[in-house]
């Protein structure tokens, strides 16, 4: 076992007085026994195109953009459709997405105001749900500029969260507290959402039911919490976490979101309770590690990493045990991978690529059948 951080066990004040969080109705046997249903997908979106020498775990890789900027895709519960963040024409900034994996068809999710980021499908399929600054302002908000290679966490003052139908109508405001509320993802066994939110003065993580009621902070240290998801039995949660162990450190965290920014040097992966409770490091590299996503059998973890580039421009995507142990690199290709997640079942994977743009930063979105190999 590897060493534990300073910190690393650390519970949050109200996981003395909050029991584990369910929905109402839901038994605890449900959060403890629940699998996922295995599904032979039909996906006839994009092109075939080949595969990179050493990315074992990856069969027939399918492109599914060209073009922009695409990136954080994210499956429907059925498997049939992902949600994803895009810029294109004729949108300066980032816009919401659904396509559709059998036709190919892409339809406009969010208002194509403003910046839209985080989206993902709520419990069911009949609603999506996403971050957006347009009340705030129709206008695109400033640029994220480059820190080397450090990517930059956008933290929009006037962003909140929101819910739509899929084809984009009927959008309903979930957060108004004032500042960033944002990166919601959906627990697939009760529907409950962990968000990321400036309300408290720091970035911490919380969660609410799906109509924006009851909502429960889970972490409380310096430096960021964010970019979470449930694991797929709803017990626990991945999640990035920047805590800042010193004075120094603590003064180099707060300068950025005073900007709008949050510019990670030391982001780490962490699991959690799905209370807050139990939070235990899983990385431990000293480099910028985010995206993290539970594999099917809630014991390993899938992020994406720099921990191997020298100039920390060259992200791929890595599995890990929880306990930090049997790291193996999963991507190959020397310029950026990331946003991992599984469909429903486990047998694909969506991911986001700069591979075969045709212009330096493309980003597209692809999928593939997953392998698995022999542990």
């Amino acid at each position: 076992m590897k060493k534990m951080r300073p910190g690393s066990l650390y519970c949050v004040l109200l996981a003395v007085v909050l029991a584990c969080q369910q929905h109402p109705g839901t038994p605890q046997a449900t959060l403890e026994t629940a699998v996922l249903e295995r599904t032979r997908l039909q996906i006839r979106a994009g092109a075939p195109v080949a595969g990179l020498e050493g990315e074992r775990y990856f069969r027939n890789v399918r492109q599914l953009t060209f073009g922009g900027e695409n990136t954080r895709a994210y499956w429907s519960g059925d498997g049939t459709k992902l949600v994803f963040q895009s810029r294109r024409p004729p949108f300066e900034c980032d816009q919401i997405f659904v396509i559709d994996l059998e036709t190919g068809e892409e339809t406009l999710a969010s208002t194509g105001k403003g910046r839209a980021t985080c989206a993902f499908f709520l419990q069911g399929d009949r609603r999506i749900l996403y971050s957006s600054t347009h009340l705030a302002a129709a206008a695109c908000p400033p640029a994220v500029p480059d820190y080397c290679g450090r990517v930059a966490r956008v933290i929009d003052d006037g962003c909140d969260i929101f819910d739509a139908l899929p084809d984009g109508s009927d959008p309903r405001r979930l957060t108004a507290s004032p500042g960033y509320d944002s990166e919601g993802s959906v627990d697939p066994v009760t529907g409950r959402i962990v968000f990321t939110s400036m309300r408290d003065g720091d970035l911490e993580l919380y969660s609410m039911e799906p109509d924006g009621s009851d909502v429960r902070r889970l972490t409380g240290r310096i430096g960021y919490d964010g970019g979470a998801f449930y694991s797929h039995d709803g017990t626990k949660i991945v999640l990035c976490s920047g805590y800042c162990g010193s004075p120094a450190a603590e003064a180099d965290h707060q300068t950025p979101p005073q900007q709008g920014l949050v510019v990670p040097r030391d982001i780490q992966i962490a699991v959690m309770d799905r209370d807050g409770g139990y939070f235990h490091w899983v990385t431990d590299n000293g480099r910028t590690n985010f995206a993290p996503f539970f594999h099917p059998d809630n014991e390993r973890i899938l992020f994406s990493s720099n921990q191997d580039a020298p100039d920390r421009r060259d992200f791929e995507i890595y599995m890990i045990d929880e306990s930090g142990e049997n790291q193996v690199r999963i991507t190959r290709n020397p310029t950026f991978d990331g946003f991992p997640m599984f469909s429903p079942g486990g047998d694909y994977l969506a991911f986001s690529s700069n591979r075969y743009g045709e212009k330096p930063g493309e980003t597209n979105i692809f999928v593939c059948e997953w392998v698995e190999a022999e542990r």
